[in-house]
């Protein structure tokens, strides 16, 4: 069997689509589990959507993702130009276009603007929704190649036109989908040069997969309707048809088209909100695909390994935030300490201006957040204690009121006063000791003396860790905050 060759072709539009990058992803699994090639093509012939520096976004996001190419606009790998642009000026697509219509599957089209809108009609879908349509009558292909050629000489603005059937059907075949047919009639004799010399997006897709040797063809199910086109292309010229892989639809929560509305549409949107690159690769796989040994935690060259593009799934897949939320923490509780430290300290230093032990802060929030910027809500009231209820030092479970917290709070403060071996061990040790003396549970000590050091009902330690992070005279200070303020609201 010849290698496997598959392609990512991004328009630079923008930001990337986390459906465009499953589509990267798919094909680069798909290329690399059989040991083929992965190519990189900017597909850039829309001038109008043509954003400046998407281009180094595409870059940027395949390295960081790990999909390295191996032929682009970067490596040459002897079938380039690899961007579309630039294999237009060479004619390449216009050549293509008239072998055609030599061979009678493609027509020149003189129709203007005002022609083209008298052709509108509006159907009814089944699912009773009204869309308006323009289906080309053909009109142009009854010219005469004298008639054409007058045309062209005048210097006549003029597409080029697929020349479909009118009657019978086309049946292709997609390895998720299997076989469909459609009638012929629906096809329409779509346009493969634009009157700007530019060839559209399906013509230029087919023209350089084959140049490019490409034999898998991955890309979202939205493009199952033109692939009969496609395929009569693929006929037209004699040409060996790829193999199609259309990905299903990825929807949000509530089953719509994943927009960019939903704030974590992109790449960039995801890595902007706390997730690590791993994690989002490896919940990017599972849009649509479930590896065998039911294993979701997988690296790159895990999923290359159990990768299997035969168990894509056909029915929509839902970008579940939650479920990454949850995958994410789970890569950074994997994640070796200093790694996370150094990622970490900027979410920690914007909160914190204090001369405290970040590490240990850091080590505290590791195995407690889900995304980085959870941190700051874990971590805020090491910087200054948030105003709070006092009822938070009510915990009927421990037993403790706001009259008793008061009572530790004042017993507790002059020894914290006198004891200097502020180290959690020792800190324990002490608070422990007191609580046993004065026949208290523990939790009836270590409750207040945490509620007046944070403010917080939950924190991600203990009270003895706040006090030898936050050291003596803060913990002190705080104390002192604290018995004022259950004294003033008790009387």
């Amino acid at each position: 069997m010849a290698k496997i060759r598959t392609r990512f072709a991004p328009s630079p539009t923008g930001r990337m689509h986390v459906g465009n990058l499953r589509t990267a992803l798919y094909a680069y699994l798909i290329t690399k589990h059989e040991g083929g090639d992965f190519i990189l093509r900017i597909e850039d012939t829309d001038q109008e959507r043509y954003v400046e520096g998407a281009v180094d976004i595409i870059y940027r996001t395949l390295r960081k993702t790990g999909l390295i190419h191996d032929e682009g606009p970067d490596k040459d790998g002897g079938v380039g130009p690899y961007v579309q642009s630039e294999r237009q000026k060479s004619g390449i697509y216009l050549t293509y276009a008239k072998m055609l219509v030599d061979k009678g599957e493609a027509y020149y089209c003189f129709c203007d603007k005002e022609r083209l809108a008298s052709l509108n009609r509006t159907i009814k879908s089944e699912d009773g929704s009204v869309k308006e349509i323009n289906v080309y009558d053909k009109h142009c292909l009854s010219l005469s190649k004298e008639e054409v050629q007058a045309k062209l000489d005048a210097g006549l603005p003029y597409v080029i036109r697929q020349n479909n059937p009118t009657e019978g059907t086309t049946t292709f075949h997609d390895e998720i989908y299997g076989d469909i047919t459609v009638n012929n009639d629906e096809l329409d004799d779509m346009i493969l040069i634009k009157s700007d010399g530019y060839p559209t997006y399906n013509f230029a897709n087919v023209v350089d997969d084959h140049l490019m040797g490409i034999t898998h063809v991955v890309r979202g199910n939205e493009y199952l309707s033109s692939s009969p086109k496609y395929n009569r292309l693929y006929d037209a010229f004699g040409w060996e048809v790829p193999v199609y892989v259309h990905c299903p639809l990825i929807t949000d929560e509530n089953h719509q088209k994943l927009s960019k509305r939903c704030g974590h549409s992109s790449y960039e949107d995801l890595l902007e909100q706390g997730f690590l690159n791993d994690a989002i690769v490896n919940f990017v796989a599972l849009l649509g695909w479930s590896p065998s040994d039911n294993q979701e935690i997988k690296s790159l060259d895990e999923l290359i390994a159990a990768f299997d593009y035969h168990h894509i799934n056909k029915s929509p897949a839902v970008f579940d935030y939650t479920k990454l939320k949850w995958m994410n923490g789970e890569y950074i509780k994997a994640m070796d300490f200093d790694v996370f430290y150094e990622m970490a300290l900027p979410y920690i230093k914007e909160v914190i201006t204090k001369d405290l032990d970040l590490k240990k802060i850091a080590n505290m929030v590791k195995t407690r957040i889900e995304v980085f910027t959870d941190i700051k809500d874990h971590i805020d009231f090491f910087e200054a204690v948030p105003e709070y209820d006092s009822e938070m030092y009510v915990h009927k479970k421990m037993k403790t009121t706001k009259e008793s917290s008061l009572d530790v709070l004042k017993k507790i403060r002059p020894i914290l006063a006198d004891f200097d071996n502020y180290t959690n061990d020792a800190l324990y040790e002490l608070l422990v000791n007191f609580a046993t003396e004065n026949e208290l549970k523990n939790g009836s000590v270590l409750w207040p003396v945490r509620t007046a050091l944070s403010g917080k009902q939950m924190t991600p330690c203990g009270a003895t860790e706040l006090l030898e992070v936050l050291g003596k005279e803060e913990s002190l200070s705080r104390i002192d905050k604290a018995i004022d303020k259950l004294s003033v609201e008790l009387g």
